[in-house]
């Protein structure tokens, strides 16, 4: 039931239809029964599941090989979502054309399961043995928002988070900003009371005399012991 090079990867230098990208299509993953993909770690919600195929091996033209019919189901989240799925018949029976199926899922438990599984139906021997199974070309799994475009509730709550970030640091800027004007009002109003005082208490005893330590040295005659007028009280 194994193709007969033993690969599971199927490949063409064909261009396709109904795609931008035909690239992305020229490669393909198969198998003779089961195909399983498995996502985990996923935020638990809704999600869009996107799948994308190309019948490659089985051709449209009027040879043998075109007769060969690749048939299987599609599950996801254990849920049956397509039964006796064949690429070809969804493309009115055209080769290298790009079709793809959207779903919506629910994620419980943090991981999705999506499975590709052949029933039993479909031609086992044509191109080659064992080319009758499932077969994908890609596939995107991205989180669903309530209007269908995206994870509007992650988008909003970035927003909000955001903008409280923003509002959050303007206040702060705006609490420290006012405490800084207000600590200096307060030293000025208090400097202003101290030199008012002062004028107050020159006005009653009159102005000190302040003398440098260059005019003290040369009066005293460099501290002159002769020039001496007495000794503090702690002196001999």
């Amino acid at each position: 039931m194994d193709p007969s090079n033993g690969s599971y990867i199927i490949y063409t230098s064909r261009q396709f239809t109904n795609t931008l990208d035909s690239e992305l299509f020229q490669t393909a993953r198969m198998s003779p029964s089961s195909l399983r993909y498995f996502g985990i770690g996923l935020k638990n919600g809704m999600y869009s599941v996107v799948l994308q195929f190309a019948e490659i091996f089985f051709p449209d033209d009027e040879t043998w090989k075109s007769v060969g019919k690749r048939i299987f189901n599609i599950y996801i989240q254990g849920d049956l979502k397509e039964t006796d799925f064949d690429i070809k018949k969804q493309t009115n029976g055209k080769s290298y054309t790009v079709i793809q199926r959207q779903y919506t899922v629910e994620v419980m438990n943090n991981f999705i399961d999506i499975h590709l599984f052949w029933a039993g139906k479909g031609t086992c021997c044509i191109p080659e043995q064992g080319f009758y199974g499932p077969s994908i070309s890609a596939l995107s799994v991205s989180s669903y928002g309530s209007n269908g475009e995206g994870d509007s509730g992650s988008q909003r709550n970035s927003t909000i988070s955001r903008t409280g970030l923003v509002v959050g640091v303007v206040v702060c800027v705006a609490v420290l900003g006012f405490l800084a004007f207000a600590g200096a009002f307060v030293w000025r109003q208090k400097r202003r009371r101290l030199e008012v005082e002062m004028e107050e208490l020159f006005t009653i005893v009159g102005r000190p005399n302040i003398f440098s330590y260059g005019e003290i040295k040369s009066a005293t005659d460099s501290f002159s012991l002769s020039n001496i007028l007495g000794r503090g009280g702690y002196g001999p």
